[in-house]
């Protein structure tokens, strides 16, 4: 165990793994954030609203197009 503790050289860690790591994590918490919106979304009108099942999926539906038309990945912009 106190090997491992010498091998350490502060400033000498390959970051591009980590960078990876966490575009991946933060692409995937953005897109299960907009599903568990929507899936509130059209439980709460179904059932606690009363306005009945496609009143719940149409704004739903309609909602998580437009949550992917905003939140889809854009081109990197060169300046």
């Amino acid at each position: 165990m106190a090997d491992t503790d010498a091998e350490h050289r502060h400033g000498e860690m390959n970051a591009a793994t980590q960078i990876a790591d966490y575009k991946v994590f933060l692409n995937f918490t953005k897109w299960v954030a907009l599903h568990l919106g929507v899936l509130i979304l059209m439980l709460v009108l179904w059932f606690c609203v009363g306005a009945g099942f496609f009143g719940g999926l149409v704004p739903g539906v309609i909602v998580l197009a437009l949550g992917i038309w905003f939140m889809r990945a854009k081109p990197a912009q060169l300046h």
